[in-house]
Order: structure tokens, then C-alpha cells, then sequence
């Protein structure tokens, strides 16, 4: 497993130090910077080859009506992402990442959470061997993202699980749940956490489902083998990929948060993670889409880093 070159971190920051500006005025764009370059083990870092994952799942728990839109919608997203018609496709495009995206037993959905496990321990391993398997080991950086109706509910109950509250200070409209629908939301996350206990990640991720949030840990984990640095999406793939935490404090430390989502339950699962997202748009459409667009402003960073002149090259000083 690849860890944090403090080498390259270092002389990427002397870099910084060195370039036409003043030290530090470049802001968090210096960071993002330096991080890549500790990432990636080379003092100027590169995004030649930017990946972007979607999968996609189907939740058991839209049994206990928690989304206004059945789940034929989740294949019906997919169809639209694979024929380019999708917010992901246009951010992709601009951002220069290749997308690709992965649906996971659409036909046959996770198990209703507040009945029992959402998933046997067979079928986590599954979800998260596929998105293992899914990492392009020749990628410079990984943009993370998803598509499943109802998986709001499975990400409030998550992190509801890994870091305490009730299922009031982690659930949120997700596709604009509100009313009923909302009411309903609020009860399956209650009833998921009085009949779930689970310690490990796995544990977790059976518990609550889906297959996508698996698959996003398993991406996250093969990242991190590889030494890849990561963009998350927003709430739902960020309590995705905070299970690892319960195995791991360190497991998120490859990883960026694209962006703070407007969905309510995020910012206080930012807070307990302690990270801090590359931007906040107020946006909530999930898809990959805040790691898209953060992924201009890693490009930004990389561009000034690599490209100005330092303060010797310019016969200053």
C-alpha cells in the first residue's frame, strides 16, 4: 500500500515557495497542490489521465416509500449517462475525465434495512471486488460517484451509524422527499439504526446497503493501494466512504471532498471527518458531479504549480 510521499510534499512546497508570487497567496489552490504532489510521489504532479466511476445501485428500503420516484429510475439515469445526456457527461467533458459507469444488479435490489441486512457478507465483497476491479491503475487522479433511488435514506442511515445523532440530524429531501414521504424517511433511518449494531465496515455496509456504496469503498480502497488520490462526490458517496473509517481512522486520507452538498446531513458529516471540501455550490444532484467540477480547480492548482516561472527563471530578486 502507497503512502504519503513527504519527500515530494516537500519539494513541491519549496516549489511553491519559489514561484513568482508570494508564499502562500495562491491559497488552498498551494494545497491542493502539494497534496497531489504527495499523492502521486513526484514534485510536479500531473491529471493527464483523470477517471470518473458512477455506480449504480438499487435500495430494498424505496419498499417503505422514502423517494418520490420509483426505482426504474436508477436504469433509466444509466441509460441516460451511457448516451451522454446527463449533468456528469458535460462536467466530465469540460473537466477532461473519462467516464465510465458501472450499474450493479439493477434488476435485483438490496434487501429492505428495516426488515434485516440489507446485503449478506457475499455480496459485499462482490459489490466492492467490482469496484475494486473498476480502478484504472494508470489513472492520475479518481473522480467517485453514484446513481440509485433511495440511496439518500441508506447514506443518512450510515452515517447516522458511524457518528452518532438520530436520523433527524442526518436525513435530508435527497431527490425531494418532503411531507409524507419525508416522515417516512425519518422512521426507516430510526428503525434501521434500532435493528443495526454493526462495528466493522463491512458490518456496515450489509447492514444498510447498497451495492454502490460497496463498490465506492472498494474503489476507494484499491486507490489507495495504488497511491491514487480521490475526489468524492458529495453526502451520499462521502457516508460511503466514510465506513472505512471504522476500520481505519487514517482510510479517507488519499481523498478529497469535491464539494460541501447542500443535502443537510453533509456538512456534519464533513465535520466529523475533518475534511474540507475543494468548493460549496449548494449543489445536491449527486452523479459525480461536485468531483467534476472540483476537479477544474485541481487543474488550476496543477497548472500554476508546473507552469510559472520561480522568482530565479525570472531574474527577480
Amino acid at each position: 500500500m502507497r503512502s504519503y510521499d513527504e519527500q515530494a510534499a516537500k519539494a513541491a512546497r519549496s516549489r511553491q515557495d519559489s514561484l513568482t508570487k508570494p508564499p502562500g497567496s495562491l491559497g488552498r489552490l498551494e494545497e491542493l497542490a502539494v497534496f497531489l504532489a504527495g499523492w502521486q510521489g513526484r514534485e510536479r504532479p500531473r491529471l493527464d489521465r483523470a477517471q470518473a466511476i458512477v455506480f449504480a445501485g438499487n435500495h430494498g428500503i424505496v419498499a417503505q416509500g422514502v423517494n418520490p420516484f420509483p426505482p426504474e429510475v436508477t436504469e433509466l439515469m444509466v441509460q441516460n449517462f451511457r448516451a451522454g445526456g446527463a449533468a456528469i457527461n458535460q462536467l466530465c467533458r469540460v473537466a477532461g475525465a473519462g467516464l465510465s459507469v458501472l450499474p450493479l444488479e439493477l434488476d435485483r435490489p438490496t434487501r429492505d434495512f428495516t426488515q434485516g441486512p440489507a446485503m449478506d457478507p457475499a455480496e459485499v465483497e462482490d459489490a466492492m471486488a467490482q469496484g475494486a476491479s473498476a480502478v484504472d491503475a494508470n489513472a492520475d487522479i479518481l473522480l467517485l460517484g453514484e446513481m440509485g433511488i433511495g440511496n439518500s435514506t441508506v447514506a443518512a442511515a450510515l452515517a447516522a451509524s458511524g457518528f452518532g445523532g438520530d436520523a433527524q440530524d442526518w436525513v435530508g429531501p435527497g431527490t425531494g422527499a418532503e411531507g409524507d414521504i419525508l416522515s417516512r424517511k425519518l422512521q426507516a433511518v430510526e428503525a434501521g439504526l434500532a435493528r443495526h449494531r454493526p462495528v466493522t465496515a463491512r458490518e456496515a455496509l450489509a447492514a444498510f446497503g447498497g451495492r454502490e456504496q460497496a463498490a465506492i469503498c472498494g474503489a476507494v480502497m484499491r486507490a489507495r493501494e495504488l497511491g491514487l488520490p480521490v475526489i468524492l462526490d458529495g453526502f451520499i458517496c462521502t457516508a460511503a466512504a466514510s465506513v472505512l473509517t471504522r476500520d481505519d481512522p487514517q482510510a479517507l486520507s488519499h481523498c478529497l471532498i469535491g464539494h460541501e452538498s447542500a443535502e443537510p446531513g453533509h456538512r456534519r458529516l464533513v465535520a466529523a471527518l475533518n475534511m474540507r471540501p475543494v468548493l460549496s455550490l449548494d449543489m445536491r444532484l449527486g452523479e459525480g458531479s461536485g468531483a467534476a467540477v472540483a476537479l477544474l480547480l485541481l487543474r488550476a492548482a496543477v497548472e500554476c504549480h508546473n507552469g510559472m516561472a520561480t522568482f530565479a527563471e525570472a531574474g527577480i530578486g
